[in-house]
């Protein structure tokens, strides 16, 4: 038997959105032990004047990559994140066949980043005996892609799969689970994503029910085709009868800010029904994504080198530019006409030329290169080979926090951790905390935390975290709710958060007194 260690003395916010007790916490081999007062242990940290909370829980991460080269991720770990969730957007690092590894590698540098990491394996067992030789000081999750089971099996074409080839990723799905896989997830904006109808979600959706794990979407669109996306989500929903998860809710655009009660409705519709629907969502209105996300969806059809090939040819390059400019409602999510050159900023060139780029708008870009945007758009694509991150403003502040309101959303960072990173990846727990709870009252505190730790655990099926109870992992905060806060920026980034105090995973300390330990004590979890 361990040593027992009592967080003495907090305000304990259990993760249920009950009301806040004044205790002791007990934590002992990894687990809470006793939740009490006068608790008897080997060493005690005086909690008085802050909260204790469930460690938070980041259901929407792109960390897959950095966690080989910084298993420490204090980026995450010091806003109080003690598990992350990658695999995500149907485009992440395994199963991968093995002639195909360095191409894969390639196309998600803008996503994921390169840091340096050799890539040896081809499953997602392989991926995660190398996270676990690896030692994260955070718990990790992780999502088999549909994109990368759907090259394994169609390459990167766009059609309909066959009958045949649907069983065949239906297998490699089946394989992915038993093999730590925690669901599935799709991007249906990105390639080869994109190019699944329906009817191949349900097929998914299908296994997922049979082993309760589940689907988790970035919808085809976040934009002027809303409705068709959110209903489409229902009806895999309905039709296969796994919980659906929606990625990063938002409305992009502003002739679309004024539909979030009719987004809203449709899912709580269709929860009135029975159906499991939740989602989650970043507290900012800028998203970040790959820059390639720019193209028009056909620009995408036979994978990177198909692009590439395209992007060399002017005849196809005045055809990209025509669908980009189109003022006019569009049938995909055409981030160019949300904000124009202007609101589009360069974030990651993960091949290290032109950090000057790094934080400028492509307008600036294109000034500098002397270029008119679309055609500085297409190069540096071409000259990167489509490893290029960007950051995105389309959103509205009002939005954001009407969505954040609904209890079935929880929080997520969905941060790109390369170059420039959004300010996402340093601060979206505190900022919650800090601007949403203390400054504006959004919601209380007991539903903020139980929205970033317990309706997150539901939302994926984690079991025995997310709960400061006796028999849960000992995945814990201690933050100070008059001063925690966001300090990262668009202008500096990377700048670590305030107020959070301790965090603990497994029972250890992986932040004391707001700095990184040795300790790495994270675990796969499934």
């Amino acid at each position: 038997m361990g040593r027992t260690l009592v967080l003495r003395g907090g305000t304990v916010v259990d993760g249920t959105g009950g009301p806040p007790l004044s205790a002791d916490v007990a934590v002992r081999d990894g687990s809470v032990v006793a939740v009490g007062h006068r608790l008897a242990g080997d060493e005690s940290r005086d909690c008085a004047g802050h909260v204790v909370s469930p460690g938070f829980i980041d259901t929407h991460s792109h960390s897959d990559v950095k966690v080989l080269a910084d298993p420490a991720l204090p980026m995450k770990v010091r806003q109080g994140i003690t598990l992350e969730v990658f695999g995500q957007d149907g485009i992440s690092v395994a199963p991968v066949k093995e002639p195909e590894r360095a191409a894969w590698k390639q196309k998600l540098a803008g996503l994921l980043g390169d840091f340096g990491v050799d890539w040896d394996w081809s499953s997602v067992a392989g991926y995660l005996r190398r996270v676990s030789w690896a030692r994260p000081a955070p718990d990790v999750a992780y999502l088999a892609p549909h994109g990368a089971i759907r090259q394994c099996v169609l390459g990167g074409e766009d059609r309909r799969a066959t009958a045949e080839e649907t069983a065949a990723m239906q297998a490699l799905l089946r394989q992915a689970l038993a093999e730590g896989a925690c669901g599935m997830s799709t991007g249906l904006i990105y390639p080869p994503c994109c190019y699944a109808d329906t009817a191949e979600l349900v097929a998914f959706g299908r296994v997922l029910a049979e082993a309760h794990r589940p689907l988790v979407v970035h919808m085809r669109s976040e934009s002027d085709r809303m409705r068709e996306a959110v209903e489409e989500m229902v009806r895999v929903a309905r039709e296969s009868g796994c919980g659906v998860h929606i990625s990063h809710l938002k409305l992009a655009g502003r002739n679309n800010w004024g539909r979030v009660d009719e987004m809203l409705g449709i899912v709580e519709r269709a929860q009135a029904d029975g159906l499991h629907l939740t989602a989650d969502q970043y507290p900012y209105v800028a998203g970040s994504t790959l820059l390639g996300a720019v193209l028009p969806p056909w620009a995408h059809d036979g994978g990177t080198e198909a692009t590439l090939a395209r992007l060399r040819d002017g005849a196809t390059r005045a055809r990209m530019k025509q669908a980009m400019s189109d003022p006019g409602p569009a049938d995909w999510d055409n981030f160019w006409s949300w904000s124009g050159p202007e609101g589009i900023i360069v974030a990651d060139v993960p091949s290290g030329r032109h950090p000057e780029w790094l934080g400028k708008s492509l307008a600036e870009v294109a000034r500098l290169r002397g270029q008119d945007p679309f055609e500085a758009a297409f190069d540096l694509l071409l000259e990167e080979r489509m490893g290029v991150a960007m950051i995105s403003f389309s959103q509205d502040d009002a939005v954001v926090e009407r969505i954040f309101s609904r209890p079935w959303v929880n929080a997520c960072t969905d941060g790109l951790l390369g170059g420039r990173p959004h300010p996402r990846a340093y601060g979206t727990y505190p900022r919650i905390l800090g601007r949403y709870v203390r400054e504006k009252g959004l919601v209380s505190l007991e539903e903020a935390v139980r929205k970033l730790t317990s309706q997150a655990a539901r939302a994926f099926g984690f079991e025995g975290c997310g709960l400061v109870r006796p028999g849960y992992r000992a995945n814990l905060v201690v933050f100070d709710p008059s001063t925690v806060a966001d300090r990262a920026t668009f202008e500096e980034p990377a700048l670590f958060s305030s107020g959070i105090r301790d965090v603990l995973v497994g029972g250890e300390l992986v932040v004391r007194d707001g700095e990184m330990t040795r300790a790495r004590p994270g675990k796969i979890v499934d």
